[in-house]
């Protein structure tokens, strides 16, 4: 059997008639249609949002400053000073950062701030390093590698 578009019906009942309003008391609609006595909404249009004359919510909530960009590159930070753990001769990476419990697990990039003193010799591989956390490492006798 092949169905054509005059073939279609809506589902019985999930369609209803739509209301006819001021047809009489008999309808249930009649005399005010449903809008009640007196008063701004039963008299005229009054637009979405509209709230008497007080401040509307959407005045009342401030404004968003600003924008989160999308794609932001989200680093975990370790300053310089916190690299005094690792003994003298060491290479600190990502993983041996979260051995000794400087980190909790690797799910950003690894960037190295210059904040603090570096007292040993270390050979430090991250994903980014700041200008004042290269010329510490490099201080100390260590080399910063970019990963």
């Amino acid at each position: 059997m092949v169905i054509k578009i005059n073939d279609l019906w809506p589902a019985p009942g999930s369609t209803h008639s739509r209301k006819r309003l001021g047809r009489g008391r008999s309808s249930g609609h009649g005399k005010t249609c449903g809008r009640g006595m007196k008063g701004q909404k039963a008299r005229g249009k009054v637009r979405p949002g509209f709230e008497g004359g007080q401040m509307p919510l959407q005045r009342r909530v401030p404004k968003l400053r600003g924008f989160k960009p999308r794609d932001k590159a989200e680093f975990h930070l370790v300053n310089v000073e916190a690299l005094n753990r690792f003994q003298d001769g060491e290479t600190v990476s990502p993983e041996t950062l979260v051995e000794k419990g400087l980190l909790r697990k690797v799910k950003h990039p690894v960037k190295i701030l210059g904040r603090g003193q570096l007292r040993v010799r270390l050979t430090v591989r991250a994903h980014a390093f700041s200008r004042g956390a290269v010329e510490k490492i490099e201080a100390a006798g260590g080399t910063a590698e970019v990963i």
